[in-house]
Parts: structure tokens; sequence; C-alpha cells
């Protein structure tokens, strides 16, 4: 019988529905033992992203003899070799340079002429992610945590096969083994990603020229920040997207100002359009499009395609089939409120297990997990994780959407605060956005907050706080906000929530 993450305790209230791993719930006693004087670890962790290696570290801080295998021979996965610190590196640097042209002489600020050095701007974001793996290496021997350097895949529920960088194999044994081997690009059929014309986002990270052209197949977190980096830079994006929509998560007031703040920028967009093909015979790169209901086709030419369709969990190649673990047909392993496979002593977390697909919720799994295995309690909410997309201006969100609200039954108050309104934001002359909260129409209590403003992810957490402790909109509008800060834009929608803004 598969396991499910549906096993989960009963919601004290409607908004606590999708709780999991309730300290208050479950009690766990490690059964297998720690590994004293022998070759065997406690826990054995495949994967080294920042779900695997955080665990890690947390295991040996808990007293367990732990092993990381990490097949890229450098640690950090997916998010800090060529997702989440690359990207940003190149958003920060492809910021500076519009602000240069478009924004400095507004502020006094003038240039005779400026100009893109893509070779530099590479480099930096190549020095910030090798400062960072190496970090990452040093906590290790801090701490203890044996590091293989290879690609893992399981023998039995207490032996790991490694085939390492340098050509040699090994056996590594645990009473526990973690798979955290993270996601993979999602292929789209008929589309083959070589890097160079066809890019996934790990190209994109990578290429040597600025393309004239470039067409994202994708409208999600990824695609939009990355056709970004490239429109800053002087690229013509197109951003072709299947759904109604971008972003489809997102709260539906803010994705409409969120798209027409990136089609200030010069971003162009077709929804409800598919991709029927793509031809590579020519220099540049020609797509067959069609609406998605179908009808008449289209030809959209390109210097450089990038695919940003979403991911999928790394599952495949492991191992997991020889022993018996079960997964679902997305190849998500099934695991219980304790990250455990219906496999004893085989637990997972992260992307490969179902939930956001989000470094930082794989983090507090790693945490979870081994702090459920060392016998202590583990805790995470999915319900509040919070999401941003890294554009100009950000969004972030943390709870339900409205429209997830309405959805519910719930009687609610929307109050909402725009940043036109907020004097640090005209003081420095960006004001593009708004916050907006939803509250419980009876209790007050804080159902929902969405941000959409320069450092919303920073913006955010106060908001993150606030659902964890079940605070009312009142509470925030009772609560000092230091003047001028962003951050007042939040306590003016929470007073707008319950009462009336002040400024507007």
């Amino acid at each position: 019988m598969a396991i499910s993450t549906l096993a989960r305790p009963k919601a004290t209230t409607f908004l606590s529905s999708r709780f999991l791993y309730s300290t208050s719930k479950y009690s766990f006693s490690l059964t297998r033992g720690f590994a004293s004087g022998s070759d065997e670890n406690d826990v054995v962790v495949i994967g080294g992203g920042p779900g695997g290696y955080v665990e890690a570290i947390k295991a040996a801080q808990l007293g367990l003899k732990t092993t990381c295998i990490e097949k890229r021979g450098t640690l950090g996965g997916t998010c800090l070799n060529v997702g989440c610190i690359p990207s940003k590196a190149l958003l920060h640097s492809s910021h500076m340079f519009h602000e240069a042209q478009h924004s400095f002489a507004n502020h006094g600020v003038k240039f005779s002429s400026v100009e893109v050095d893509l070779p530099t701007m590479m480099a930096q974001k190549d020095k910030a992610v090798y400062n960072l793996t190496r970090g990452i290496e040093g906590l290790f021997k801090k701490n203890k945590v044996n590091y293989v350097k290879g690609y893992g895949k399981l023998l039995s529920p207490t032996e790991v096969s490694v085939d390492t960088i340098d050509g040699d194999n090994t056996v590594v044994k645990g009473k526990n083994i973690i798979i955290a081997t993270g996601s993979d690009v999602k292929s789209l059929p008929g589309i083959t990603i070589d890097e160079k014309r066809i890019v996934s986002s790990t190209g994109a990270l990578a290429l040597t020229e600025i393309p004239k052209k470039l067409v994202v197949i994708g409208a999600g977190y990824i695609g939009l920040e990355m056709g970004s980096v490239w429109g800053r830079l002087g690229s013509e994006v197109t951003v072709v997207e299947f759904a109604a929509d971008i972003v489809p998560t997102m709260d539906g007031e803010v994705r409409k100002q969120f798209q027409r703040a990136l089609e200030k920028q010069k971003m162009k967009f077709m929804l409800k359009t598919k991709v029927v093909s793509v031809d590579t015979a020519g220099d540049g790169v020609k797509l067959t499009l069609e609406p998605a209901s179908g009808g008449n086709q289209t030809i959209l030419e390109a210097d450089v395609v990038l695919v940003s369709a979403g991911r999928v969990p790394f599952t495949s190649g492991l191992g997991l089939d020889k022993i018996g673990v079960e997964t679902d047909k997305a190849g998500r392993i099934l695991v219980n409120e304790r990250f455990a496979s219906n496999v004893p002593g085989v637990y997972a977390i992260g992307d490969v297990i179902p939930g956001p697909m989000l470094a930082h919720k794989a983090e507090e799994d790693g945490v979870a997990c081994v702090e459920f295995i060392a016998g202590k309690e583990g805790h995470v909410d999915y319900d509040m994780v919070p999401g941003v997309v890294y554009t100009h201006p950000e969004v972030a969100s943390v709870g339900k959407t409205e429209e997830q609200v309405k959805s519910l039954g719930v009687d609610y108050c929307v109050g909402k605060f725009p940043f036109l309104a907020n004097s640090r934001a005209k003081a420095i002359d960006d004001a593009e956005g708004l916050v907006k909260i939803l509250a419980e129409k009876e209790s007050d209590k804080i159902l929902g907050v969405h941000i959409m403003s320069p450092n919303a992810g920073e913006l955010i957490h106060e908001a993150v706080l606030a659902l964890h402790y079940g605070a009312s909109s009142e509470d925030i509008a009772r609560t000092c906000h230091a003047h001028p800060t962003m951050s007042e834009a939040l306590k003016e929608a929470a007073m707008a929530t319950y009462d009336k803004p002040i400024h507007m």
C-alpha cells in the first residue's frame, strides 16, 4: 500500500488544512540506532543541494554520523550551481545596467555612454557561485560531515553504490538513507535542448552573446526571471505560454499588475499559445505556434529559445525500483508525515516529494526529516512557504490567494495599499506595486499576503511570521514600523483590511 502525503494531522481551522509534520501530533524514537566506531553511517544523504547539504549538516549537529553524496563534485545542487544563486547574480547585474541606462539621469547621475561587458558580468556570477560552494565544503568539515563526490544508486535499504567522479566505485553504508536529489528541467515533446540555441535555464545562465531575439517557452518564475535578465541587456523577449495567464499560482489581481509592469519593460506575451514544432535547420530558430484551443499556425523566429516549462523530480536511475520504493505517476517518492518512504530506513525530501519545488522548502524538509530520525520532532507547513519572483518589481506571496479563499467559501476582507502612496518608494523614485492582504472577516486572522514591489522578497517575511503565529491584520497595523520604509506599505494595507489606511 502506497504511503501518501495525505496522511496528515487534522486541521484546527480551514487555514491549516495542509498543516504538515505537527510537533504535537506525533512522537518518534530512533529504532535503527546510532553507529559507534563502525564504517556504517547513521545517515546517508544522496544529493548535496539546499535540502541535502542542510540536512547533512543538521544531522551531524544532532550527533549522527553522516555522509553526503553529490554527483556534481560541487555542493549546492541546481540552486547554487545553475539556478537560484547565479540567476540572482545576473538579475542584479542586469538591473544595475538597466538603471544606469534609464534611471540614473533622473537622480542627477549622468554618463556619456554605458555598455555591457558580458564576460565580466559572467565572471562575477561565477565567482559568487565558486565562493559559496567552497563555503559549504567548509561547513561540512566544521561539522564533520563525510563528503563523497559521485553518483549514488541504492543497492539495498542500507547500501548506496557510488560511481565517484574520479572513476572509482565505493559502497556507502547507512542505517538511514535520505534521497535529496532535487529536480531536473522538464522537457517538451519534439524540442531538443542543446544549450546553445535551444537552452534550459542552465544554458540561459551561460550565453556568450546577447541574443537579438529571445523566445521563452513558459511564463513561470524561471522564465520571467531569465527573460528579464536578457531583456534588460538588450534582447527582444517574447514569452509563449500555453495557459491563459502568467504564473498561474499567483493572486489574480496581482498577476495582472505584474504582467503590465513586465510589458512596460517591453516583454511581449503570447498567452493561450502552443508550440507545435521547432526548426533549427537555419542560422536561427523557427517556432511553429498555434492557439492552445487549435487554429491557424504562425511562425515566430528567434536567435535563442529558452525552454522553461517547469521541473520534474530527479528520481530515475537511483535504484528505487530495485528496493521497492513507491513513486507516483510524476516520479515523486511517496512519503508519510516523517518523510519516510514505504521501505523502512529510506526517506525523501525536497523536490523529489510532493509540495512546492523551492530551495527553502527543501531545507525545511531536510531539517525536519533528520530531527525525526534523531528522535526529536520536525515541523513543516507548506501553506506558509513564501514564494518570490525576483524580477523588478519583485512579487512575493504567502498563504492563500483571493481565488483560493473564495473557493473555500469563507467570508473575508481585503486590504490594499499602493506603493505610489509610500513615502520611501516615492523618495527613491521606485513606486510601482502594491501590498494586498486577505483576512477572515469574523476573526480578522490573516489568510494571505501578496506584495509587488522592489525587495518584495525581503518584505514578505513579516507576513510569513504573522501567519505562523495566527496574527490578525490589526496586529500588523498596530505594530510600529520605522519611517520612512517600504514596510510601511504593509502596515497601511493591514489598516485598510480591518479599518482604514492613513495615507490613502
